[in-house]
Parts: C-alpha cells; sequence; structure tokens
C-alpha cells in the first residue's frame, strides 16, 4: 500500500468510496452523493491550504482522509477538523491508521496543534478508531442529526499535536512544505508519493 496526495483525477475514484458511506451509513450526514465535479470542487478547496491523502494498492483506492478548517475565523487557525474515509473492503487493516498518521505528520509541519472529528453517534468503530489514535471526546451532542430513519447524536473528539505556546508559529500552507521533506514523509515505511 502506498500514501500519496490525492490529485483531481482521482476525484472519482474516491468518490466512488465515499457514496457507500453517503448510501447506507448515517457516517456523513449528506443525504445524496454528490457530482464528481462537486466532490473535484471540494478537494481542491481542501488543497488551497491542506493536504489530501490517499492510499492506495495494486492501482486500487483503500481510502484517503483531509483536514478541513474548524472554523473560518483567523483565531482558529491552528485548528482543523479531521476526516477519513476507507473503502469498506479494506476496513481493519490498518488504511485509516497510516492515512491519519501520515497526515499528522504534514500538519506538524503546518503548525497545527488541534485536531477535531466530528461523530455521528453511535458509531463505536469510528470512536475506538480515534480513541486508538490519541483523541478524547469533547463534547456529546443530542438528537441533532436525522438519517435513514432515525436522530443520531454527535460527538465531537480531540487531539493536540503539540503544546499552546503564547505566540503560536503561523500556519503554513501544505504546498509551501518543502517538497524533499515532504517526499520523505511520503516514502516512510514503504509508503510512497
Amino acid at each position: 500500500m502506498k500514501i500519496r496526495m490525492a490529485e483531481e483525477k482521482d476525484a472519482a475514484a474516491l468518490l466512488a468510496v465515499y457514496a457507500y458511506y453517503v448510501e447506507q451509513t448515517a457516517v456523513t450526514f449528506e443525504y445524496k452523493v454528490p457530482s464528481t465535479e462537486e466532490f473535484t470542487r471540494r478537494m481542491r478547496s481542501v488543497k488551497e491550504k491542506y493536504p489530501y491523502l490517499m492510499a492506495e494498492e495494486d492501482g486500487e483506492v483503500c481510502g484517503y482522509a483531509y483536514v478541513s478548517a474548524f472554523k473560518d475565523r483567523a483565531a482558529y487557525d491552528w485548528a482543523v477538523e479531521t476526516t477519513v474515509y476507507v473503502d469498506r473492503q479494506k476496513r481493519s487493516f490498518g488504511v485509516g491508521r497510516r492515512l491519519y498518521e501520515t497526515l499528522e505528520e504534514i500538519l506538524k509541519l503546518q503548525n497545527i496543534i488541534n485536531l477535531n472529528a466530528c461523530i455521528a453517534w453511535p458509531n463505536p468503530d469510528s470512536i475506538s478508531f480515534h480513541e486508538r489514535m490519541g483523541y478524547k471526546t469533547a463534547g456529546h451532542f443530542t438528537k441533532c442529526g436525522y438519517k435513514q430513519g432515525r436522530w443520531y447524536d454527535m460527538v465531537w473528539m480531540e487531539k493536540m499535536l503539540g503544546g499552546h505556546p503564547l505566540k503560536p508559529e503561523p500556519v503554513v500552507r501544505a504546498d509551501e512544505i518543502d517538497r524533499d521533506t515532504l517526499e520523505k514523509i511520503l516514502g516512510r515505511t514503504g509508503w510512497t508519493k
């Protein structure tokens, strides 16, 4: 399996992974699968500042992960919302872990500190995955989402990548990270760009 930066040409393959979660689960609260054009637009928006990673094996997509702004006010620059989707046939093989670990290494170089995950509840698999990754529950909202004929709670979990200095370093865009450093992260332990 290799981890690399996703490109717009990968949108249809990534969307195929996401479609299952839209149509069959409450993992995402989206009701309709977005068009490839809309999915590509969303990818482009994320990539303006943050990494958008994908895992593949033998040319097949195993999953993808990215972050987005936690909130759009300047004071929130050091906080992001994490997202990971793994192909349903590839779950429990460490794909999500490898994507998150790689993502975290890049985010540290961007000076990101707070990672926030928004998880539909009940969802014991996602909750335990995030706990294994070092996240802790920060908030629990009751019956705030309705999908597939039932109400779901929402849990926010958080993880800190470092301390909170009095004067934090400015956040660096992902495309401003030294290319050699980025390639080392992506190439570590058999992962490639």
